[in-house]
């Protein structure tokens, strides 16, 4: 798996592991030291990128629909950071 950490200025750590299979999300883990509540959002928001098209784009999209369907709070970095952070991974050799 790819790895890779970004932190967001003046925000928290956000930390990503990705494989990649035929250009689609594989398999993904989202660590870091930001706030989410509810907490069980960050395991909807894996479920949802597992299939996803790996381009920033879409990844961010779909990070975005489960804050939204979930009513989630992201404290201290944003669906945009997450998927800069994913894009990060994926760049990274292993």
């Amino acid at each position: 798996m790819h790895e890779a950490s970004y932190k967001v200025p003046g925000g928290k750590l956000v930390k990503a592991k990705v494989r990649v299979e035929a250009g689609k999300v594989a398999e993904i883990v989202i660590l870091g030291d930001f706030f989410m509540h509810p907490e069980e959002t960050l395991q909807k928001i894996e479920d949802a990128l597992r299939g996803t098209p790996a381009d920033e784009a879409s990844i961010e999209r779909v990070i975005s629909k489960s804050l939204t369907e979930s009513d989630a709070i992201i404290i201290g970095a944003t669906a945009k950071d997450i998927a800069k952070t994913i894009m990060l991974a994926l760049s990274s050799s292993d």
